[in-house]
């Protein structure tokens, strides 16, 4: 274990200080918008707190232009056709996002009537430009939290500079930074965070967990794996941590041995934690319900392919694989086998994680995440993509002089950053297609010639004319959706 785990929890780090840093540096390029599958998810956070039921009308009605193709007619009306049994528009998004999202909006709603009633001109409607910049700066310090969560996961098991260089790695080298700044309204920050939470507190509660009348750690894991899901489905892949606990504690564990004359000292662990999962998982079923009619009508009408998982293509496709399009992350999963020299269970179970939930994403039919930069899905496991990278590069620097392994380790690390950094200016800017395979060949050259030549003016009018250059992108979106309808069938 590294000392750095024994300080602490309330006192900061150098490392720890350099990432607040940055984050904070960082703000300005939150992108407070609500597009895409962000409307949907929006869309629950907002009917809660402003119509106090899930009517989603107004979501709709105030949606970007290509989320509305398709959903409205062309009189600006929405079809009957878009209604559910229950008479409820067809949000099949999670409701996890708007959950982590309303106590930041419902503080800034109240600041917007106390304002209005002051005399100040802001709509208190859940679409003015308060509530938005809420949602997306509350969002982006959800995906902080689930970086810092796992950078302290990280260093209780190498040392801290790569602790840290592997954080800095996964937060600039990966698909995190699009849903943290760019498209704050969609879940795959938040569902990193929560996610890291699970593993955090999984990790710190081990010993009370097994300890005999240890059920309350067991309680509140199960209210975070609950709240996890809610947030986004397949990171159920993630209580495979607590499952082999589970076992371990009845079948390896000596103080299991001495409980086996205790049904209850076996059974009540997981009974405990099996209940706070389902309660804590009931806001999903009761919107379900509302919405469809139904506990489990989840609302996804594509097709799961169980025999036959994509998961070549999940990983190497040029559309939207994950190791293709974010290269560290193989060196990431490749660290979570190294892992194991530092902590075996931790090891397995994230490498059972990592298999589970690759195997569930290739068997879905929309594997590719059609509207997507890189396998947005797996920015869910964020916290065990850090935890392998540090391992890797505690491995690699155990072989490599200690005067120059992190100035060497860095640079490896500033090289893939810069080619994320340039793939997402590709992305963002249409230079390849945000939907469907491109060519690598143009990518490649881009990068060299058209990025750099290109980067210092989108930058600037990203910081000081964002609404115009969003207006502009999202114009160019919908002229692709009208040349190929069938792929925004789902943002």
């Amino acid at each position: 274990m590294n000392g750095a785990a024994n300080s602490p929890v309330w006192k900061l780090s150098i490392y720890e200080n350099w990432l607040i840093a940055f984050f904070l540096l960082s703000v300005p390029l939150i992108n407070p918008w609500i597009r895409g599958d962000g409307v949907g998810y929006y869309a629950f956070a907002r009917s809660l707190l402003i119509e106090h039921r899930l009517d989603f009308t107004q979501d709709w009605l105030h949606a970007n232009s290509s989320f509305q193709m398709g959903r409205l007619d062309t009189a600006g009306n929405i079809p009957s056709e878009q209604y559910t049994a229950t008479g409820h528009l067809d949000n099949h998004f999670s409701i996890g996002p708007a959950l982590l999202w309303l106590p930041a909006l419902f503080a800034t709603h109240e600041g917007v009537v106390a304002y209005d009633r002051l005399g100040g001109h802001v709509a208190a409607d859940g679409f003015s430009r308060p509530y938005v910049v809420t949602m997306g700066l509350a969002t982006a310090i959800y995906g902080f939290l689930a970086l810092w969560l796992a950078f302290r996961l990280a260093r209780k098991f190498v040392p801290e500079r790569w602790a840290f260089l592997a954080t800095a790695g996964i937060w600039l080298a990966s698909s995190l930074p699009v849903y943290m700044y760019l498209n704050p309204s969609w879940s795959h920050a938040q569902s990193a965070f929560v996610v890291a939470l699970f593993l955090w507190y999984w990790d710190a509660t081990r010993e009370a967990r097994s300890e005999k009348h240890g059920l309350i750690p067991w309680l509140t894991l199960g209210c975070i794996g609950g709240l996890m899901m809610d947030v986004y489905y397949l990171n159920v892949a993630l209580l495979v941590f607590p499952a082999g606990d589970l076992v371990t504690l009845v079948l390896a564990e000596p103080a299991a041995r001495e409980m086996r004359g205790s049904v209850r000292g076996i059974l009540a662990p997981g009974a405990v934690f099996g209940a706070a999962l389902f309660v804590a998982f009931l806001p999903t079923l009761i919107a379900k319900k509302i919405v469809y009619g139904s506990f489990f009508n989840f609302g996804y009408v594509e097709h799961w392919y169980w025999n036959s998982p994509a998961l070549l293509k999940a990983c190497f496709s040029s559309e939207h694989g994950l190791f293709s399009w974010t290269p560290l992350l193989i060196f990431a999963v490749a660290g979570l086998f190294l892992l194991r020299r530092y902590d075996r269970r931790m090891a397995i179970c994230s490498m059972v994680a990592f298999v589970a939930f690759l195997y569930m994403l290739g068997c879905y039919q929309d594997w590719h995440g059609i509207s997507s930069f890189g396998s947005r899905f797996f920015v869910s496991l964020t916290p065990l993509f850090v935890l392998g990278l540090a391992a890797f590069f505690e491995t690699v620097a155990s072989h490599l002089p200690a005067r120059e392994s992190t100035a060497v380790l860095a640079g490896f690390i500033a090289v893939f950053v810069l080619w994320n950094a340039g793939m997402i200016f590709q992305w963002g800017t249409h230079l390849i297609p945000a939907r469907g395979p491109i060519s690598w060949k143009s990518a490649a050259y881009n990068q060299v010639a058209i990025v750099p030549a290109k980067a210092e003016g989108v930058m600037k009018s990203y910081l000081t004319r964002r609404n115009e250059l969003m207006n502009r992108i999202e114009q160019e979106d919908v002229e692709q959706l009208k040349l190929d309808p069938s792929a925004g069938r789902k943002q």
